[in-house]
């Protein structure tokens, strides 16, 4: 199988030195490889092969996954891929990021790898092989002529260093799609991340089986495992930094735009893990009540408040998903206290009612239920708060749910049963969001005048414990007052 980025094509290299085809970049500015250049490529390079690597931290949470995901589909093999490159422009590709089914069961996260698990007749259970691209071929000219080879992109871990790393058998992923060719008996795979695997295996899988293996892989991510909570701390623990360091630089940012925000929170997650886990919104003013302002092009002006929605995520792939609504002048106006005080009322109520046992979305109908009784009293919806509650009278302000499940992906688990996650009970190891928003649009002429524009979001990321709950994001304030005392202290 090809996948798209080791596609062949065909190379300006005397045959003589090429056994396979290398995909070179052809643009007219090279001549063709000379076989005396070719001969000279190919020898004087040193052994760099590593020996006696140690696995990474979670290989033994992934092996005891894939023992769970046996267990489940006993007799069947199954197939589940890293995904491919996806072209930005012409020749240049996004950054790569492994499905997060991938990751959560191997480690790997390498581009076009696949995780197949075979059947083990003798012994039940499954046995893994990790299909990956070898490192690149010193022989034939693939490490300096094909534009991913290993003096173009950098050196990949051979299949004998994966195998250390991962604790998995691992084979070359250029066989894979005549392995799953000749497969036989029953199959699953995991769609929408490699067309080539899913060509491969066309005539023998049912989108009803595979939405099977999805949803049982999605459910499995609902507890987190020690490893995982480890991660999501860390995550919270640079966003918290991330922030503090937006908060040092608003100055600039009013000099400039939203983007010295996001810019500023960008080099935090790029210098302490793999990315941002989402885009970032930086939505100043009256951007702050679009849900998910990502352009961030604004203006940010004192007198005016931030809403900076933004997490780290870590080298393993884990985010956090935190919000804060800033005054960028550090003090908030009556107005603005107001609302934001209801909105840290709310969030109070939806974390307390994290706990094991409790139904899923009693922290939504918790805060919601706060939200509601402020929008009563002061005078923008008619009571009693039973009956707004009933018709979702606050939802024109409110507008979405109070939270959701954190992971691998900022909404994790996304394709869980309705029964097991939005209908389901909180367990200790969920980690869930609880933010509460109150967003009064700026065209909205049903508020009083002075409402318009205003937008206030707080959201932490909390963690089901055997006793109740702990924030994970904690080490930023949330109360008004702990927000310009912060604020004062880190620009003082």
């Amino acid at each position: 199988m090809e996948s798209g980025r080791h596609r062949k094509l065909e190379a300006d290299v005397a045959e003589s030195a090429d056994e396979q085809p290398i995909k070179q970049r052809k643009n007219g500015l090279y001549p063709a490889v000379s076989d005396e250049l070719a001969e000279n490529m190919r020898t004087g390079w040193a052994d760099t092969e590593l020996r006696g690597l140690e696995p990474v931290p979670q290989a033994g949470h992934t092996a005891e996954r894939r023992a769970r995901l046996s267990a489940r589909f006993p007799g069947e093999r199954l197939v589940i891929p890293a995904g491919t490159l996806k072209t930005r422009s012409n020749d240049t590709e996004y950054a790569f990021r492994a499905s997060v089914e991938y990751a959560y069961l191997t480690g790997d996260q390498s581009e076009d790898g696949v995780l197949v698990m075979e059947p083990d007749p003798a012994g039940g259970g499954h046995q893994s092989t990790l299909y990956l691209l070898p490192r690149s071929n010193r022989e034939n000219g693939e490490f300096w002529l094909d534009g991913q080879g290993e003096l173009w992109v950098g050196r990949r871990h051979s299949l004998a260093e994966a195998q250390q790393l991962y604790g998995i058998q691992c084979a070359d992923v250029r066989e894979v799609a005549g392995t799953l060719r000749a497969a036989t008996g029953p199959v699953r795979v995991v769609r929408g991340h490699d067309a080539g695997v899913e060509q491969a295996l066309a005539d023998k899988v049912t989108a009803e089986g595979d939405s099977a293996l999805q949803v049982f892989l999605s459910e499995m991510r609902l507890v987190k495992d020690e490893f995982e909570i480890g991660e999501l701390e860390k995550a919270c623990a640079s966003t918290v930094r991330g922030f503090e360091d937006v908060v040092r630089v608003l100055d600039k940012a009013q000099a400039t735009s939203e983007r010295y925000i996001e810019g500023t929170f960008f080099l935090r997650a790029r210098v302490e893990g793999n990315d941002v886990g989402y885009g970032t919104i930086a939505a100043a003013g009256p951007h702050a009540t679009t849900l998910h302002w990502v352009r961030n092009d604004g203006d940010v002006r004192s007198g005016e408040l931030l809403l900076l929605d933004a997490g780290v995520e870590t080298h393993s792939l884990y985010t956090a998903d935190v919000t804060r609504t800033l005054p960028v002048g550090g003090t908030f106006t009556p107005l603005q206290r107001k609302i934001y005080d209801a909105v840290h009322e709310a969030q109070e109520a939806g974390i307390a009612a994290v706990k094991p046992g409790a139904k899923y979305l009693d922290f939504h109908l918790a805060a919601q239920r706060v939200l509601a009784t402020k929008l009563v009293e002061w005078g923008l919806l008619e009571g009693p708060v039973e009956r707004v509650l009933e018709l979702g009278l606050q939802r024109r302000w409110t507008l979405h749910g109070t939270g959701h499940m954190l992971g691998l992906d900022v909404h994790d688990c996304a394709t869980a049963r309705r029964e097991s996650y939005a209908e389901g009970t909180l367990e200790p190891g969920m980690c869930l969001t609880v933010e509460p928003g109150l967003y009064f649009q700026p065209d909205d002429l049903t508020v009083p005048e002075e409402y318009r524009g205003i937008g206030v979001r707080i959201e932490d990321d909390v963690l089901v414990t055997a006793d109740g709950n702990r924030n994970l994001s904690s080490g930023l304030p949330r109360s008004s007052s702990d927000v310009e005392e912060w604020m004062a202290r880190l620009t003082g």
